[in-house]
C-alpha cells in the first residue's frame, strides 16, 4: 500500500529545540525537523555526532521541552498531553537508550527493573506480574536465571537486551531507538539488530532508529533521513538513498562507508572548510562552507525541502548537478581522493 493511502502513526512537524548559551545566544540543536513514520515502519535518522539526531529523540520522549513544533501520535498531540492522557501515551511510546549500563538502575535486580513499569501503570497485578515477566524474557531471549542478577553482573549485550525488554514491557506501538548498538561489539550489534527486526515483525512495532552507522541503518530501515546541523537535508527509501543520493553531504557520508569489496575504487570525499556554528546560524545552507558545489546563492538563502518524486526529498539548491559532479573527481582538485588509499 502506498504512503498516500496510509495514515501515519507518528507525525513530527516543524520540531525545534534551541538551547540558551549564556553570553552567546541560542544553539539551534534541532531546527524545523519534520517527518512521518507509518505503522510497522522503521525510519533511520543518521548524521555526524552533534547533528542533533539524539536531541530529536529526547524531545519526542519529552526528556527535553521543545522550543517549537508538534509531535502527533495517532493524531493526538503528545506535547499537550497531561495527567492520565500522558500516562496512556507512555504505554504506547517507549525508548531504548544508547548506554545499556547507565540507563538501568544499578541497585535493582533485572526482575525489579522489568517489574517496575507494571507497578506504575497497574496493567497486571499479583502472580500475573511474574508470568508476564517470564513471557517477556522468552520473547527477548533473556534467561530466567538472570532475573535475580544486577546490571553490573551482565555484559553489555545482555544489559541492552534488558533495556529492550523494559521498553517492550508495556506493549508499545512506537519505539525510539537512540543508538542502541553504538556501544557494543560488532558481533553483539548483529544480535541486537536481528532481535529488533524479529520483534517488529511479531508485534508490528514502528521504530525511529537513531545512529551514525550507515551500515547498521541500512540493514534495519525502510526509509532514511539524513541530518546536518539540526536539519534534515535528505530523506528517501533506503535503497534510493544508497543508489541515488542527491545531497552533497549524503554523497560524502556514503563515500566514507567501509566496503568489503577490495576491487571497489569508489572515490572518497574529503570535506574541507569549517563547520558552520549552530549558535545563531547565519542565513543560507549550513553545509555550504564544506560543500564543493557551493555558490553565492547557497550562502544567501536556505534551501527548501523539495519533493523530487517517489517520496525522495532533498534540501539543496543545485541537487540536480550533485551526482554528475561527484563522479568527476578531477574537477575537484583534491576534494575527492581515491577510496583505495
Amino acid at each position: 500500500m502506498s504512503e498516500e493511502n496510509r495514515t501515519p502513526l507518528v507525525q513530527v512537524q516543524n520540531l525545534k529545540k534551541h538551547f540558551d548559551i549564556k553570553g552567546k545566544g541560542k544553539l539551534h540543536a534541532v531546527d524545523d525537523v519534520s517527518f512521518d513514520i507509518y505503522p510497522g515502519e522503521t525510519v533511520g535518522l543518521v548524521g555526524e555526532s552533534g547533528c542533533g539526531k539524539s536531541t530529536v529523540g529526547n524531545v519526542i520522549m519529552r526528556l527535553h521541552k521543545p522550543t517549537g513544533g508538534r509531535f502527533l501520535f495517532q493524531g493526538q498531540s503528545v506535547f499537550d498531553a497531561q495527567g492520565k492522557e500522558h500516562l496512556e501515551l507512555c504505554k504506547k511510546i517507549q525508548v531504548i537508550f544508547q548506554d545499556p549500563y547507565s540507563s538501568l538502575n544499578p541497585r535493582k535486580t533485572i526482575r525489579a527493573i522489568l517489574k517496575e513499569s507494571y507497578g506504575i501503570h497497574k496493567m497486571v497485578k499479583g502472580e500475573e506480574v511474574e508470568k508476564t515477566i517470564r513471557t517477556l524474557c522468552m520473547e527477548t531471549g533473556i534467561s530466567v536465571d538472570l532475573l535475580d542478577k544486577y546490571p553490573h553482573e551482565l555484559d553489555g549485550g545482555k544489559r541492552q537486551i534488558v533495556g529492550i525488554a523494559r521498553a517492550l514491557s508495556l506493549s508499545p506501538e512506537f519505539v525510539v531507538c537512540d543508538e542502541p548498538v553504538s556501544s557494543l561489539d560488532v558481533s553483539i550489534q548483529a544480535t541486537i539488530i536481528n532481535l529488533l527486526i524479529d520483534l517488529q515483525k511479531k508485534k508490528g512495532l514502528s521504530y525511529l532508529f537513531i545512529s551514525h552507522d550507515l551500515s547498521v541503518v541500512r540493514h534495519i530501515s525502510n526509509r532514511i533521513a539524513v541530518m546536518y546541523l539540526g536539519q534534515i537535508i535528505e530523506m528517501a527509501e533506503t535503497d534510493e538513498i544508497f543508489s541515488n543520493a542527491l545531497h552533497p553531504y549524503t554523497i560524502a557520508l556514503l563515500s566514507a562507508v567501509p566496503r568489503v569489496e577490495l576491487t571497489d575504487k569508489m572515490s572518497r570525499i574529503v570535506l574541507k572548510g569549517d563547520v558552520t556554528s549552530p549558535i545563531n546560524p547565519k542565513p543560507g545552507c549550513r553545509f555550504a562552507p564544506r560543500c564543493w558545489m557551493a555558490r553565492e546563492a547557497c550562502f544567501e538563502k536556505e534551501p527548501e525541502m523539495i519533493l523530487k518524486g517517489d517520496g525522495h526529498m532533498v534540501a539543496c539548491h543545485f541537487y540536480s548537478e550533485s551526482r554528475e559532479l561527484a563522479e568527476k573527481a578531477e574537477k575537484f582538485q583534491g576534494v575527492l581522493q581515491d577510496g583505495s588509499d
